[in-house]
């Protein structure tokens, strides 16, 4: 059997746009212009892609189509607070294109990424003309909005405990029937999440794994039905 004719680069990011949520609702001639002027970027693990306060003309809408990032906001002295992290999918940079604001926080690649980048002025181009993406825009940054109040909440309402089993429920996923995180968690980017010492994560996994809420397999972690 003849093998199937490789995509071309353009088809690539086109078949990527179309699994995108936020552009739910374009039209195949708008995915396609998104298509032409989209440039697929790589970074590796731990590259910062975007700077808080870069106030650059510059700036552009970032897609992810293969791995994660996290966000980080870092005070004067360099010490960090992980916000949030952003998978497959999900785009980073909408904020600063629509207000025309500095970025608001630093982005930095959690594992090797791969991301199509698009102009400020591709995008916004589209952006007036399509009511649909507005409304998709609108629901990215409502979803964002949600998950800041929830963090902000479980900072205020939780202990520790409460806020490490929160934060390994929000970032697990289905898999042959049970729910894990799949990601490579450190124990210090976890404490840099919920707000808490690396030494206090440390001992809160050790009780939930002891106690049988929790096991660890090949650095996955596997959330135990209780």
């Amino acid at each position: 059997m003849a093998k199937a004719p490789a995509l071309s680069s353009e088809q690539a990011r086109l078949a990527a746009l179309q699994n995108i949520p936020l552009f739910e609702g374009l039209t195949d001639a708008q995915l396609q212009m998104f298509a032409r002027v989209a440039v697929r970027r790589s970074f590796p693990r731990n590259k910062t892609i975007v700077y808080g306060g870069d106030s650059s003309d510059d700036q552009s809408l970032f897609i992810i189509i293969r791995g994660s990032v996290k966000v980080l906001s870092r005070d004067n002295e360099g010490r960090e607070v992980i916000l949030s992290f952003i998978g497959e999918g999900e785009c980073i940079g909408e904020m600063a294109l629509i207000d025309g604001e500095p970025r608001s926080a630093d982005v930095v690649a959690f594992d090797n990424c791969e991301l199509l980048e698009i102009s400020r002025e591709d995008f916004t181009h589209t952006l007036m003309e399509n009511p649909e993406l507005c409304l998709s825009i609108m629901r990215s940054l409502v979803l964002r909005l949600r998950r800041a109040t929830w963090k902000i909440e479980s900072l205020a309402l939780m202990d520790t405990y409460g806020r490490v089993a929160k934060l390994l429920l929000e970032l697990s996923e289905e898999v042959d029937g049970e729910r894990q995180v799949r990601r490579k968690l450190t124990k210090q980017d976890m404490a840099k999440v919920v707000g808490a010492s690396r030494e206090m994560v440390t001992r809160v996994m050790k009780d939930l794994e002891t106690s049988g809420h929790i096991r660890q397999d090949d650095g996955h972690i596997i959330i135990c039905k209780q």
